[in-house]
């Protein structure tokens, strides 16, 4: 205990352990040896408990459209939700529980949250719903979302539940390669997607928050199917390496560098571009390897391209590449994009081009609410502009930096 601070007196604390309590407790016990298929119905159990039916655990599609019902032992498997206009696709994409009043009660739409990245939704029926019920549904549904993301590693039952349909085997690699697609924290906000969903091969991306500095890379390898997707593992890998080594940006690029160059030979590269933004000052550091320049926005429209000095992609052997720098103000946007969301057009036509990229920015940054929900509407705005086509990877990644502190969630009240 450090110096001057009180023991607390175990006399004056009420540790008894009451109907709530008990309630997460059992799940939180029982979590570390639950077999997968036996999660579904110790839910429905728990949710029984509280006067709850009907329950529905939905899970995001892969791209970005349906929540799918998980099949499983006394869970409610219905046709999958439209995230667009649907109760349960609001509650997904704003992190919001949605109500609505039926004629056997009120059907409750739950957000999944692991940390702040949204698993999907747990939806359920109540007689009556009350402010006790609300807090505790809430915590039940946290706790549910912690144990479908622990799990999800130790069976294909999440996995198969999520398509839609067939997937490639450089999918597959890229899906498994991939961080959480959106992180929030009061000071930051990230968020990415990736098209076509089930066919994405060189495109990938990458971030940590490590205390004060969020790390982000986009890297786009050349080519197509699985000696891209190949490619951008060793990329990322590579990335990850180097950053967790605690180096310069200048000294990753030509760490990747030499990994591509050496596991692929002279003529292969892979785009890139690596980024630092210090979350507490809004200091904003990137390397461009070859990359699309990202976009500022700032009030909801695209203030300029970050644009900057360039060096050659990754496996070319390019010189130390110079550091650009830019001081975000609170609220800033960062859009960075892969070629294929610009360069996609039909034989003998015109790309799509960074002016329509711009011209959707700024109709989507009016029209939706965090990130999760811009990056997502873009991505498919810009695919349905496109023709429906997707013919090379596009890939969207979207910041949003706050500032302040995060302290107080430290703090119990």
């Amino acid at each position: 205990m450090a110096e001057g601070e009180r023991r607390p007196d175990k006399g004056m604390v009420d540790r008894s352990e009451r109907f709530g309590e008990r309630l997460l407790g059992v799940l939180l016990d029982r979590a570390h040896e639950m077999p997968p298929q036996l999660i579904a119905p110790l839910i429905a159990e728990e949710v029984a408990r509280v006067g709850g039916r009907d329950v529905s655990i939905l899970l995001q599609d892969y791209a970005q459209l349906v929540l799918v019902p998980l099949p499983g032992r006394r869970l409610m498997v219905g046709e999958p939700e439209p995230i667009d206009d649907s109760p349960a696709g609001t509650a997904f994409l704003y992190a919001t529980t949605a109500e609505v009043p039926q004629d056997d009660g009120v059907r409750m739409y739950l957000p999944l949250l692991d940390g702040s990245d949204q698993v999907g939704v747990m939806a359920l029926t109540l007689d009556t719903v009350d402010d006790d019920d609300r807090r505790l549904l809430r915590r039940l549904a946290g706790l549910v979302a912690d144990m479908l993301v622990t799990k999800h590693s130790y069976t294909d039952q999440f996995f198969l539940a999520r398509r839609r349909e067939p997937m490639s085997v450089a999918a597959e690699i890229q899906w498994s390669l991939l961080p959480p697609l959106a992180m929030s924290i009061p000071q930051v906000s990230v968020a990415g997607i990736l098209e076509p969903a089930y066919n994405v091969a060189g495109d990938s991306f990458d971030y940590a928050l490590n205390e004060d500095i969020l790390h982000v890379a986009m890297v786009d390898a050349m080519g197509h199917g699985l000696d891209a997707a190949t490619m951008a593992t060793v990329a990322v890998g590579a990335y990850r390496h180097a950053r967790r080594s605690d180096i310069g940006l200048s000294e990753i690029y030509a760490f990747m560098d030499r990994a591509i160059a050496e596991q692929f030979g002279p003529d292969h590269f892979v785009t890139a571009q690596m980024m630092r933004l210090n979350i507490a000052t809004g200091h904003l550091q990137w390397v461009n390897a070859g990359h699309p320049a990202p976009l500022l926005i700032r009030d909801h429209r695209v203030l300029r391209q970050l644009a900057g000095p360039t060096t050659l992609p990754v496996g070319f052997g390019g010189e130390d590449p110079q550091i650009s720098e830019q001081m975000l103000q609170r609220g800033d946007r960062l859009l960075c994009f892969t070629d294929g969301l610009i360069e996609e057009h039909e034989a003998g036509e015109e790309q799509f081009g960074e002016e329509q990229l711009i011209h959707w920015v700024n109709r989507i940054e009016h029209g939706e609410k965090g990130v999760r929900a811009v990056v997502r509407a873009l991505s498919h705005a810009l695919k349905r502009q496109r023709g429906g086509r997707t013919s090379d990877d596009a890939t969207l990644f979207l910041i949003e930096w706050r500032g302040g502190d995060a302290d107080h969630l430290a703090v119990l009240d």
